[in-house]
Order: structure tokens, then sequence, then C-alpha cells
């Protein structure tokens, strides 16, 4: 995906990494979809990005199943794919930061097995919209809460409330491989 980078990134590797999943959809909101991202918590810079199908769920899952059918999940190979991507650049004993998502620590554990793994219960803000505002005043996951808030402000088929949805996720994903390159080359310069 940013190949140059990562070469160029891979002769320091990567101590400080965090990763998380945006969640976003396919033309509506029955047929979601995870953006799974990853980036250098120190240097701000996103490693990488993939999309793909996950089902519906909470108060739209039954709706989903009843007008789409059963939605198979390709989260877990969507993460395997990002971490088979970002493992060459990242030390073998980072420091490796998520929220307490199930699959997490499985991956982690295959790609990195010496590195130093934190799981970070999800918190509410205390006020609606300040998201990284925690209850102790400092957000562990700051780097990848910001960078999905960055995505999600910056990219129109993102908005939570917008008529540009996405209609193929491999079009997201392309959407996804250009902001990412201005990101890490001009927004981070």
């Amino acid at each position: 995906m940013h190949a140059d980078l990562l070469l160029k990134i891979g002769t320091q590797k990567v101590e400080r990494l965090q990763f998380d999943d945006l969640i976003t959809t396919e033309h509506t909101k029955l047929k979601p979809l995870s953006i799974s991202v990853a980036v250098d918590a120190h240097s701000r810079v996103i490693l990488g990005a993939f999309v793909s199908q996950i089902p519906a769920f909470g108060h739209l899952a039954s709706l989903s199943r009843q007008k789409y059918g059963k939605r198979k999940s390709y989260h877990k190979e969507s993460m395997m794919k990002l971490f088979e991507k970002i493992a060459p650049v990242v030390s073998s004993h980072a420091e490796i930061k998520s929220d307490e998502h199930r699959i997490y620590k499985e991956v982690v554990r295959e790609f990195f097995p010496n590195a130093d793994y934190k799981q970070y219960k999800g918190e509410k803000a205390m006020i609606a919209g300040l998201g990284e505002l925690k209850k102790n005043g400092r957000d562990p996951l700051f780097a990848i809460n910001h960078t999905c808030a960055m995505l999600r402000a910056n990219i129109n088929r993102l908005f939570r409330r917008t008529w540009c949805t996405t209609k193929k996720p491999k079009r997201l994903e392309d959407h996804l491989a250009i902001y990412i390159a201005f990101h890490n080359s001009v927004l981070l310069s």
C-alpha cells in the first residue's frame, strides 16, 4: 500500500504501535464495513489500513439479515493482512496498544509474540463530542483515536451523516490509500 514509506521506515523499526477499527457502511447502515488501521504512536504515521465486510450488529442485525441475508465477517482476515503488511517495519519487542476487541490479542500474539501488548477498555467521553477527553484526563490510545477521527473528518464517505456512501469496498480502500499518502507526506511534514 505504502511500500516506499514502509521501506524508508524499515531502517528504524516502529517501537510504539497502536491499532483499531473504524466502522463505516457500504451503501446502507445495514451493511457495515470495518477499516482496520495501524499507526506509529510516536510519529503518527499511518502504517496501513484495510477494509473488510462485517455483519450488522446491535438493533440493525435482524433487519440486515432479513433484507440482505447473513453477511460473512472478513474482519480477522483483514487484520491478518494488515499485520502481515506492517510486521517488517515493527520491532519484535514493540509496545503495542489497542482496545479490548476479542480477536486483537490472537492476531498480535501470532505476529509479535515478544511484544509488550496492552489492551484498554473503551470509555465514553465525559462530554458528547469530546471522545479524547476521558474521565481520567488522558487517553492511552490517543494516537489511533485521533487518526481515526482525522480519517472520518477528511474522507467524505466516512462522515456519519452524509449522502456520500461507499458502493464498493475496494474503492474505499483506494480512497484510503490516497488520503494516507497525503496524511503521511503532507500533514505530518
